[in-house]
């Protein structure tokens, strides 16, 4: 163990990601049930699913910053309090303005979680096993939205939809304490870890500072160097479009599987499984193949890039055929390829910007990629809300989906090309 401690930190991750994803499915999964009780209509829900991202997006960025600056254990454990607290004051909300305003708090708590978690793999993984570490620890989101369904639909079944959200928040805080006690910011400083594993972890990855990444007048590059670049702009390009089929998903597969495809509560909480079972696969296999591709060639760009690509145009494919059937069986099975594919592909951008930036600038750029990604998470609950409230309903939602996929792809494509790279880094071309 001593050699391997680092995949016991990617097991927490994998379980942080679990929980959040856990979190923010909750609500989707009871919708039908909160919409009965609270009198709730379609553009309604969809405002509810958006606004956790109003926060959400803006503490992207902030938390990637603190992570920068204040190290990950501290803005981990500090953001998890936060979100357990939140995901459990929902259960107590009464109306639409009061779940309004958990879901905008809770959104602030979640933000710094996936730049947290980049950040923590920079500083725990060597460069040739990024993109496995982020495989493996990012699984455990679409797994905890997989089971939301079952979990959170038969509790509320069972006990009403409120106690599924105080257990969801006391599971939070248990996390919590296994991450205080088992993670520290740097490998080195963990007693658990030997020696000649922080120095593999060390010896394959970018350094801190290196001399091609600083200007003309030998100063370190500022961060708005690397924000506001053609090669992170195209990898937030792609992200975002990778985020828009998630968020149409996560926040509206039940509500389609109920209303659609006239599944009740129960049958869908069994469905509802096997789309996220598909995206964890997906994540795991995203991995893998990056880093095969990257040990057979060499060149981590084409290995990153080749799975972005990939994942979004065969996303994009499935997610136009689903709007072109009505039965539940064929819609299930493109639902869960297309979740497969598409999920290969975050993974492979929080490796790409892993090799784009360097390593101190790693929490601020992620957090800005992921502050542009998530806008998202605005844009796709509450346009899809909207659509099925006024008659373009669920196909039409389908095909914008799978456009954005197609948009992401290109972008991608044209932006991140080896002499832009080389020019971010101030590497000879």
């Amino acid at each position: 163990m001593k050699s391997r401690y680092r995949w016991v930190v990617a097991v927490l991750l994998f379980f942080a990601g679990m929980l959040n994803y856990l979190d923010r499915a909750a609500l989707s999964v009871v919708a039908p049930i909160i919409k009965r009780e609270l009198h709730i209509n379609d553009a309604q829900m969809g405002l509810l699913f958006s606004s956790f991202f109003i926060g959400y997006c803006v503490f992207c960025f902030v938390g990637g910053w603190a992570a920068d600056k204040y190290g990950p254990r501290k803005v981990f454990m500090l953001a998890a309090g936060f979100w357990s607290v939140f995901c459990g004051a929902t259960a107590f909300a009464g109306s639409f303005a009061a779940l309004m305003v958990a879901r905008v708090a809770f959104g602030v708590a979640e933000g710094p979680m996936g730049t947290t978690t980049n950040k923590s793999i920079s500083n725990w993984f060597p460069r040739r096993e990024a993109g496995r570490a982020v495989g493996l620890t990012n699984a455990g989101q679409p797994l905890g939205a997989a089971v939301a369904a079952p979990i959170v639909g038969l509790v509320a079944l069972q006990f009403g939809w409120r106690i599924s959200f105080i257990v969801i928040a006391l599971l939070g805080f248990a996390w919590m304490v296994f991450w205080w006690r088992c993670f520290r910011d740097q490998p080195g400083d963990h007693p658990a870890v030997s020696r000649e594993e922080a120095e593999l972890i060390a010896s394959d990855r970018h350094p801190t500072r290196s001399a091609d990444t600083t200007t003309s007048s030998d100063e370190p590059a500022g961060v708005f160097y690397y924000l506001f670049s053609v090669p992170v702009l195209g990898v937030a390009m792609a992200f975002f479009a990778f985020n828009y089929v998630l968020y149409f998903f996560l926040s509206w597969l039940p509500s389609y599987f109920t209303d659609y495809q006239h599944l009740d509560i129960k049958h869908m909480s069994i469905v509802g499984i096997l789309p996220w079972l598909g995206a964890t696969a997906g994540f795991v296999l995203g991995g893998i193949i990056s880093d095969a591709l990257y040990k057979r060639t060499g060149n981590v760009l084409f290995a990153r890039k080749t799975v972005i690509i990939m994942g979004l145009s065969m996303a994009a494919l499935c997610v136009l055929l689903v709007s072109r059937v009505d039965s539940l069986v064929p819609a299930v099975a493109l639902i869960a390829v297309a979740s497969l594919f598409a999920f290969m592909t975050p993974q492979a951008c929080w490796s790409l910007l892993q090799d784009i930036v360097p390593r101190d600038r790693i929490g601020a750029t992620g957090g800005f990629v992921h502050l542009l990604a998530n806008l998202a998470g605005i844009l796709s609950p509450s346009i899809t809300g909207f659509m099925i409230q006024y008659g373009a309903g669920y196909s039409s939602a389908f095909v914008l989906a799978s456009a954005l996929a197609v948009v992401g792809m290109l972008a991608l494509w044209l932006a991140v090309r080896e002499h832009n790279v080389a020019r971010l880094r101030r590497a000879p071309v």
